[in-house]
């Protein structure tokens, strides 16, 4: 059994802020956040990172884990091509935080991140075999294999959001792009006529819930988890696409009996991200 009684630090980097917690027995005891200059030098940037860490530091913390929106080399640390900071082109992330607060430091991809925080924290707990999708302005997926995380080869597992579907990719059709593509608006704003009952917007949810069901099929085929837990913007609508969304799945996929055990919630941790980076430090036990 992993002990959670651990002080640690979770870290959620995204392209305009940074946000820092201090996560002890399954709650964020302390949190700060703060902008970052996003078109700055990496210099600044890490900077402000480090800044952020030291404000929730405390001397026994045990570890910190840090997400990133971008590829990442897990086993060193480093990180590729950060979305929307554009500086961050390579950055040996975990080299750089152990050197100045001398605990371990783990780096990993924003979706590996919410896998492992939901299996830790949140709706995974219990169970050994998850999915985590994140439906935001892109689609990304982790993997948790027997409890593991599980990245694969060089990093891509659960990537499905960029496998071909259609004329495009499923990203292009199970996030919020989906919604500015084919009906000009936000998923927001589809979310909030769809809560008044506009029949409009409830059929574009419809439409999504079916293209989701898609993806969905396609990690059951290749992972058949227990459940898949659903964050990012989007699946706080999940109430207006979880319909058409199992109609996709118990018209199409080949092995219903597998759809009887299969659980899809969405996320309800606040602040998951935090709890998610710091998860890193618990799969590493």
């Amino acid at each position: 059994m992993v002990k959670k009684d651990l002080k640690l630090i979770g870290v959620d980097l995204g392209g305009t802020n940074v946000r820092a917690g201090l996560v002890y027995r399954d709650e964020i005891t302390d949190l700060k956040t703060r902008a970052i200059t996003s078109q700055g030098h990496a210099d600044v940037v890490l900077e402000e990172v480090c800044e952020t860490i030291e404000a929730v530091f405390k001397k026994d913390v045990r570890g910190i884990g840090i997400d990133v929106p971008s590829v990442v080399d897990a086993d060193k640390g480093i990180v590729y091509n950060v979305a929307n900071i554009p500086s961050w082109t390579e950055i040996p992330l975990k080299d750089l935080l152990e050197k100045r607060f001398n605990v371990p430091v783990l780096v990993n991809n924003d979706a590996k991140c919410f896998a492992l925080g939901e299996l830790h924290f949140g709706e995974g707990r219990g169970h050994r075999n998850l999915v985590g999708m994140i439906l935001g302005t892109g689609m990304g997926a982790g993997v948790i294999i027997n409890g593991k995380l599980f990245s694969g080869t060089n990093g891509g597992a659960g990537e499905v959001g960029h496998a071909p579907y259609l004329e495009n990719e499923f990203e292009h059709f199970c996030s919020g792009r989906f919604f500015d593509r084919e009906y000009g608006i936000s998923a927001f704003e589809a979310e909030q006529r769809a809560e008044k009952g506009d029949p409009e917007a409830l059929k574009m949810f419809a439409a999504f819930g079916s293209h989701l069901g898609n993806a969905v099929q396609t990690v059951l085929y290749a992972f058949d988890p227990e459940i898949i837990v659903l964050g990012g913007g989007v699946s706080k609508a999940f109430r207006h696409f979880e319909k058409p969304l199992w109609l996709n799945l118990k018209g199409g996929f080949r092995f219903p009996r597998s759809l009887e055990r299969l659980k899809i919630v969405p996320t309800r941790k606040s602040n998951i991200a935090i709890l998610a980076a710091a998860a890193l430090c618990l799969d590493r036990e």
